[in-house]
This record gives C-alpha cells, structure tokens and sequence, in this order.
C-alpha cells in the first residue's frame, strides 16, 4: 500500500511539473478550445460597466453642452400663404371655380430659454407675419408660444411659453469675447433636429452688412446654416453669448461665415419688450454719413475716422446743441464711432433725457458738444407688397 501511495504522489509531481513548464513556455497549448458558435448568434464582447463616471476626454465641450443644450428650443411659425389677387372676382370663380386661398406656409427656426418664467429670445424674421407659433423642446415637450414683441431693428423677438420646470440658460458676458475664443452654436439646422456645432469668433464688432439698423454682431466660422437662425451660441462654460442670426453664403449652407447678436444688445431688447412693450432708443436729431476720404484730403481734416453729419434738426437735440451739417461726429460720450453704424448703435444705447457729450471735428477744430438725448421716434411702418 506504501508503494503505491509513492507512486501516485511521485505520477502527481511529475505532472504538476509538466504543466508548470507548458504553461510558463507554450500557455496557448493549455487554452481552451471555443464552444460550437450557435446558429444565427453573433458572439459579441462587452466591456464591464465602469464603477466611477468616466473621466472626461480631453478638448471634449459635452459638459457646457449639457448646461446650455436643454434650454435650445426649436421654433415652427405658421405663416398664411399668398392669396390670389383675383380670388374675390365672381368671373374668376365662374370659370375657375373656388379654389384654396393659399396654404399654410410653415418656417423653421430655433431659439432660446433665458428664464424659468418661460421667456425665450429668437430672430424677428423667425417669426415675422406668424399667426400661431409652435416650441418644441430638447426633452419632448412642445408647446404653443405666445409673441411677446418683436424689435426688427436687432432682429431680436421675444416669445413665451406656459410650462413648468423649464431649463434657462446662462447669460455670458459678451463684452468678455475676444478673437480666437471658442463657442458653439446650438440649434435646430434645416429642421433635422437639435445640432451643436463648434468654431472660433472669427471677428467681433461686425457693421455694415445691411442685415439689421443697429449691427454690432459677433462674427464666427461655427457652422450655422437654415434653420439656426434664433439659436445660441455660447461660450466653453455653456453661457450664452450671443443670439445666431444670419450667414454669408452663395449656397444657402454654411460656408463658415455666420454671425450672431451679442446677448447684452438682446438682453436690453429682451427687457424692454417685456416692461414697455417697446425698446426705447436714444437719439439726437441727425442725417449722419460715413466720413469720405476725399472730404478729409478737401478740408485737411487732423483725422481720419469719424462720421460727417449732413443734416439736422433744426429743433432736434443735436442742433440744440450747436452741431451743423459738415461737422464730422468723432465720440459719443466715451465711446469712439468710425462709421455711420456705430454711431447709430452708441446714440441709441444713451437714455433719453441724458445729457450726453459729443465730440465733434469741425474743420482744424475739436468740439466738445453737450445736448440732451432725446427719444427716438417709431420707424414707420412698411405696407406688405
């Protein structure tokens, strides 16, 4: 019995001895063999579930994403179709019959939560002429939305829904904006649905594009294409800076020139439209121009910047003051205008019944001229053609 006790101890050695060199040199001779693959079932390897959130990856944005996202609507206007100009002519519809008098044309856009109390900030040509306004929001929900006013100076509208537990975005500082800062535009693009993009500001102070009257827009290559328009576009902390408006394009799509409002200008228009249903404007009485190379060279102007007046009011502010047609506008309070569009932007930000400070060249001369800031008057309104 001893004996064979040693030789089973002795076989068992020997073999534990075996497979610890196989395994050590050849371990692929010791794997096992796969299982027959079961028709019709794809074997498919799952990596385990993490135990702590993921670290986020480096130059991802997903976290101002998450801040700004939820409060991205998108915007359906319903606008009426064009009428037959001969509809009403009973001979018309004798031959003709009564037909449809036009169908319900529908625009697409975007827009943005800025309080809980439901009030959202879009484009004026968003809705413009709409009869019913429709918001869908990041989570599903949709509701009607009530226009609250509309500024087509800024192309700036404000709207308001009737829900609860609504996400509001962050207010940025868009005075804080500097060239090369990155920002992401966020927004519903040829109604495909919610979209963010990224880009850089390319520019800021952008003027004179014949988009708007008062034009101070934040200018970025973020694709912004139909359908962004009213949409946000923010900061890398998911504050919003700016309000998306318009693009330059040859195709209809973007082609990285897009430009936005900055949120302060909409903020201003946003408050105004609420407590006044109205935005009002400073204004000082003047037919302005900007300054020609040739008048500077003609009169041998010391500058070469500023806005020459052609014309004023007599009974108006700044002929109050003792401003005349050729003088050339140089300052408006602190603040230097260059051309007809900052001028207008600087005298409309005063408030009326201010006084305010006008610097003024007038020939070899520099003025400085104190007025009162009066009220702008309403545009006149523009008969539908």
């Amino acid at each position: 019995m001893r004996r064979l006790w040693s030789i089973f101890s002795q076989a068992v050695t020997v073999a534990l001895a075996v497979m610890f060199v196989v395994g050590t040199l050849k371990p692929h001779w010791l794997a096992r063999a796969p299982a027959a693959a079961t028709p019709g079932v794809v074997a498919i390897r799952t990596a385990a579930p993490p135990s702590a959130p993921a670290t986020p990856n480096p130059g991802s944005f997903n976290s101002a994403v998450r801040r700004a996202a939820p409060a991205v609507v998108s915007v359906s206007a319903a606008r009426p179709g064009a009428r037959n100009p001969h509809e009403g002519d009973p001979w018309y519809r004798y031959f003709f019959g009564d037909r449809d008098p036009g169908e319900v044309q529908r625009g697409v856009g975007s827009g943005v939560i800025v309080s809980a109390q439901g009030y959202l900030l879009t484009n004026n040509h968003v809705v413009e002429g709409a009869t019913e306004i429709d918001v869908g929001l990041a989570d599903g929900r949709s509701a009607k939305a009530r226009l609250v006013g509309t500024d087509p100076d800024t192309d700036v509208a404000v709207l308001r829904v009737e829900l609860d537990r609504l996400p509001a975005v962050t207010l940025g500082n868009a005075q804080a904006l500097q060239v090369g800062d990155v920002v992401l535009a966020i927004g519903n693009p040829f109604n495909v649905g919610q979209t963010v993009t990224s880009g850089i500001v390319s520019a800021l102070g952008r003027n004179q594009l014949g988009l708007s009257t008062y034009e101070n827009f934040i200018q970025t290559d973020a694709a912004i294409n139909p359908g962004n328009s009213g949409g946000a576009l923010v900061d890398v902390n998911g504050q919003l800076v700016g309000i998306n408006t318009a693009i330059f394009s040859r195709t209809g799509g973007s082609m990285g020139i897009g430009f936005a409002i900055p949120v302060d200008l909409a903020r201003h228009v946003m408050e105004g439209l609420i407590k006044d249903g109205k935005v009002t404007r400073g204004w000082i009485g003047v037919e302005p121009r900007d300054l020609p190379a040739e008048y500077v060279e003609s009169f041998k102007l010391p500058i070469k910047d500023g806005v020459l007046i052609t014309g004023v009011l007599r009974d108006g502010p700044a002929g109050k003051s003792g401003l005349r047609p050729g003088d050339v506008v140089t300052t408006v309070g602190e603040r230097r205008v260059a051309n007809t569009s900052q001028l207008l932007t600087a005298v409309a930000e005063l408030k009326p019944g201010s006084e305010a400070a006008i610097g003024v060249q007038r020939g070899t001369d520099a003025l400085q001229l104190k007025l009162t800031v009066g009220q702008r008057p309403p545009a006149p309104r523009r008969l539908p053609q």
